[in-house]
């Protein structure tokens, strides 16, 4: 059977109509928008992303029409999230790299609402990234989702700011903090010029996580910020762990779980759990 974007021929308007519905159904589209009007490359990808993101935005606000939720973001949510995140920068970052590090990441936590989401959508993320907030936006409203495929999102991080679904005070799983997971990404994503630290060819990024184990080292953060909140004492945070074992394991397939709970055995009776996670996640050092 012929794909709908192919069934017109190309830059005809019913083709273009096609282009956007693919694109609002699924999030797919040709980056490089062959067949898309305009002068020039520049001007191509300029009018071709306006319409693509004008359709976005449109098409999430008419879904969300006469959905909400009684929840409400913290007041002073810089305060709230330098709190939350604190922890987990003071268990991986030396002394005098912890306060820029906390006030970039602090200030770029990021909840979906119905005030803001309209701005965001049409602001400097890629149409990608823009797709998956509409869908992650429209699941936590409980209005309908453009997609089933990625109803089950609820934090996304580009570059340094953290997306996180209104879910998230929702959420009943007590070792689950999206926030904690999403800035863990930040991490290994972010480069250290960025923010304003000093960068040397082996130390390019805020941390050096191995590809194949991101997932884990976020979801390991975010399991192991957990824990730490509601015990202090080892044995306290061993039972912590147990009953997360037994109920609440990461439905990831990215994540291979005996080494999940192997890394948070470790951290867990560590004096700095978070060097122990970081240190089981960090690329293997090449001889």
């Amino acid at each position: 059977m012929t794909a709908p974007h192919e069934q017109h021929a190309i830059g005809t308007t019913e083709w273009l109509d096609a282009e956007v519905h693919r694109y609002l159904s699924s999030g797919d589209y040709d980056g490089m928008f062959a067949g898309w009007p305009g002068d020039n490359f520049v001007d191509v990808a300029q009018k071709a992303t306006l319409r693509l993101r004008t359709a976005l935005v449109e098409e999430t606000l008419r879904r969300a029409d006469g959905f909400g939720i009684q929840v409400k973001v913290p007041d002073d949510l810089h305060a709230w999230a330098r709190i939350k995140l604190s922890p987990m920068v003071e268990g991986l970052f030396p002394a005098d790299e912890r306060a820029i590090i906390l006030d970039t990441l602090s200030c770029n936590v990021v909840f979906l609402t119905p005030q803001n989401v309209a701005s965001i959508l049409t602001g400097k993320i890629w149409l990608s990234t823009a797709w998956k907030l509409a869908n992650m936006f429209l699941a936590s409203m409980g209005a309908p989702v453009l997609s089933r495929e990625d109803d089950h999102i609820v934090g996304l991080s580009e570059e340094t700011t953290c997306y996180v679904s209104m879910s998230y005070f929702a959420e009943t799983d007590p070792f689950a903090d999206f926030v904690v997971h999403e800035a863990a990404h930040v991490f290994h994503n972010c480069k250290r010029a960025t923010v304003g630290l000093d960068e040397t060819r082996r130390k390019e990024y805020l941390l050096n996580i191995d590809y194949a184990k991101r997932e884990t080292f976020a979801y390991s953060c975010e399991a192991y910020s957990r824990i730490i909140s509601m015990a202090s004492a080892i044995k306290q945070r061993q039972e912590a762990l147990k009953r997360h074992a037994d109920s609440f394991i990461p439905p990831d397939d990215r994540v291979d779980h005996d080494e999940y709970l192997d890394i948070l055995g470790e951290a867990v009776q560590a004096r700095n759990g978070w060097q122990r996670i970081l240190k089981r996640c960090a690329p293997a050092k090449v001889c």
